[in-house]
């Protein structure tokens, strides 16, 4: 099975399947040097982990990562990082109806066609149980990114869950609100509204789709290789990577659809501010005065498929969640039979809210890789010194204290 693998330079490569004994994920590409938190990366898969609410699935996952190599006294060698998250509480039972009988709109029949067989506990590895090694690998790139020169934030919300969509929020209000609520709206009116409109299609045995709001600041100019490699390019592989997803939306997106070219076009003028700080509050690019930049930012912070500094932004929607009680028709290919199903495991009645963190980790993975292939990172490692080896995070001998003994070579005479 191919297709298991993101990025170029910083490359993740994952493995694991729902119900299977573990997930896990090698992270290569991470520059040495880097002071590698743990419990940092644990906080945004707390954030990813079922049963953290009443709308998410009742899965007693406690997603507890463990960091296998790549690492030495608390700092990254720049060798690949391995990553494992066992499966505590898979319970692939109410799946064996599904075995020959697939799911509606799932990846069932579609696995068994490709390969001739499928592991069917849960889903295997069609489920997005998966994307948990994605934001294991998120946690990687965004404590790479705070580490370095460069001022790299990157925040999502839950922007709509059905027919109530969110007003407006700003950049403040995302980083305020939008932990606050179980729907991680950061609108807390409309972020009521749609936990209650979660709870109605739950009760109801039925399931609702929504949409994402993103936003990046501080990436610099200049990053992304068109065509293929271009920066838009390969935020839609990331963001259709994501199970359930069925539309992705850069800038204004659809309005694009009804705006003239007089409307779409954003000249050019030089920039008069003094804004030169790495935390500026627009979060743009720290410029140089008299630089040139573009009036407004409607293409969502790129042009010509490569990066201008301004803010990156636009929106993810999901479709409903097909895993739900009422009842569906399939067909058994074993018995030859018709029959009426009942998906019964432990399901989200609406996706988007787990998602945030999966969003979030999918864009910190693709800047990153961007700046490592664009040299604004060095790859090798972090501080940027080739050839410097005695360096504040290389590990000391134990043999050169003079206050423990205890270690100190001793010589042996053979005589």
């Amino acid at each position: 099975m191919n297709g298991n693998e993101f990025g170029r330079l910083f490359r993740l490569t994952t493995f694991g399947e729902s119900h299977g004994e573990a997930m896990g994920c090698t992270v290569s590409g991470i520059p040495a040097g880097v002071e590698l938190s743990e419990e940092e990366i644990q906080a945004d898969l707390d954030r990813r982990k079922p049963g953290q609410s009443m709308i998410t699935t009742s899965r007693g996952e406690p997603d507890r990562v463990s960091i296998k190599s790549g690492i030495q006294d608390g700092y990254t060698t720049g060798t690949p990082i391995g990553m494992v998250i066992q499966n505590k509480d898979a319970r692939s039972g109410k799946y064996e109806p599904f075995i020959t009988a697939p799911r509606p709109s799932h990846g069932d029949f579609t696995y068994s066609a490709k390969f001739g067989t499928r592991n069917w506990g849960g889903g295997g590895r069609s489920s997005a149980r998966e994307t948990v090694n994605w934001v294991a690998a998120g946690g990687i790139a965004k404590q790479v990114l705070a580490q370095s020169d460069h001022d790299v934030q990157i925040k999502a919300h839950v922007c709509q869950i059905g027919d109530v969509v969110a007003d407006d929020v700003t950049w403040e209000e995302m980083l305020e609100h939008s932990e606050d609520n179980e729907v991680r709206c950061g609108d807390p009116e409309k972020a009521d509204e749609m936990r209650d409109l979660a709870d109605k299609y739950q009760k109801e045995g039925d399931s609702i789709g929504g949409a994402i709001y993103f936003e990046c600041r501080g990436v610099p100019r200049g990053l992304g290789a068109p065509r293929f490699d271009s920066m838009p390019a390969r935020l839609g592989q990331a963001m259709y990577s994501i199970p359930a997803v069925t539309d992705f939306e850069l800038g204004i997106g659809r309005d694009a659809r009804t705006a003239t070219g007089s409307e779409y076009t954003e000249d050019w003028e030089f920039d008069d501010s003094e804004a030169t700080a790495s935390d500026n509050a627009s979060g743009d690019e720290p410029r140089a005065r008299g630089d040139p930049v573009p009036v407004g930012n409607d293409h969502g912070g790129l042009q010509g498929g490569i990066t201008t500094g301004d803010p990156i932004f636009g929106e993810v929607s999901w479709h409903a969640p097909v895993s739900f009680p009422k009842t569906q028709k399939t067909v058994d290919w074993e018995t030859g039979e018709g029959k009426e199903i009942t998906v019964t495991g432990r399901h989200d009645p609406v996706l988007p809210p787990r998602a945030v963190p999966v969003v979030e980790a999918m864009l910190y993975c693709t800047v990153l890789d961007f700046m490592l292939l664009g040299g604004r990172i060095n790859p090798d490692r972090l501080d940027g010194r080739p050839g410097e080896y005695d360096t504040d995070y290389h590990p000391s001998s134990p043999q050169n204290d003079p206050d423990d003994a205890d270690t100190h070579a001793k010589t042996i005479d053979e005589d």
